[in-house]
């Protein structure tokens, strides 16, 4: 088994073995917006087999595994939404990393974005702890919830276009189910900035235009219905960014202050 079968035990599994599962665009879709709660969705979410580039790729390199990892065993699934279920702040990443989060199972953890990522949001009050190494280490968000636009990771970190169509109304539903709560938005990465924006429009919001151009610290204010909320741009925390000093931690902690000080607003 190259991936961890549904209901096994896993910790922070979403899913049961009668989940339904989606195998096609049109199934995501449907499974999706038939979703009537986060745990429907996130369930939903993480056994979802819709692409197959993505779903050869992710199981494969749960079977091969990396010689650091050799001795564990590879989540190999989607990676679901994660955190609280009425956040304040929705932070939105890209994909997986292929022996970070489909590894452990969790979002942008296992790995050195993840490292970078959650010791600023530790300094900033938004995670418990400093550090995230694996689902179930006893990390918990404060006040926010993860969740990437492509939920399973891709080869060489680049999903294709009709794999970020497919994975859009995954992102579009939890968007919305949380949107009531919701005071800010951090956007990672200029990928996650685009593809915010599709998800948002789906989930009711009523967006600026021209769209605002990505940056570190790019803001906007976005509407919907009975309320409001700020979309904020942050540099991705990769190790290109990071070695290079594009992203400090500096530059991090700013973002994710910024973020407390407007969700109170």
């Amino acid at each position: 088994m190259s991936c961890v079968p549904p209901g096994s035990g896993w910790p922070g599994d979403p899913a049961l073995p009668d989940t339904p599962v989606a195998r096609d665009p049109a199934e995501v879709r449907r499974l999706a917006e038939a979703s009537r709660t986060l745990g429907e969705l996130t369930a939903r979410q993480s056994v979802c087999r819709a692409c197959p580039r993505l779903v050869e790729w992710r199981e494969t390199v749960a079977e091969v595994k990396r010689r650091a990892f050799v001795q564990e065993t590879y989540w190999g699934r989607p990676i679901a939404g994660w955190g609280e279920d009425r956040p304040e702040v929705l932070i939105v990443g890209l994909a997986p990393a292929a022996h970070g989060g489909n590894r452990t199972g969790r979002i942008f953890t296992g790995d050195r974005s993840g490292d970078w990522l959650f010791a600023s949001l530790h300094r900033t009050g938004l995670a418990e702890k400093e550090t995230s190494v694996h689902a179930g280490d006893g990390q918990r968000l404060v006040g926010a919830r993860m969740l990437a636009a492509v939920r399973c990771a891709p080869p060489a970190n680049r999903p294709e276009p009709r794999e970020r169509a497919a994975c859009l109304p995954w992102l579009s539903r939890e968007v919305a189910l949380v949107a009531e709560s919701v005071r800010v938005v951090v956007a990672l990465g200029g990928f996650a900035w685009q593809a915010i924006w599709p998800a948002l429009k789906e989930a009711g919001y009523v967006l600026p235009r021209p769209r605002p151009i990505f940056g570190h610290g790019a803001e906007a204010e976005i509407f919907r219905e009975g309320g409001s909320a700020h979309l904020l741009g942050c540099y991705h925390p990769s190790q290109q960014n990071t070695f290079t000093g594009r992203v400090t931690a500096r530059m991090l902690d700013d973002v994710f202050t910024r973020a407390n000080v407007l969700r109170q607003v």
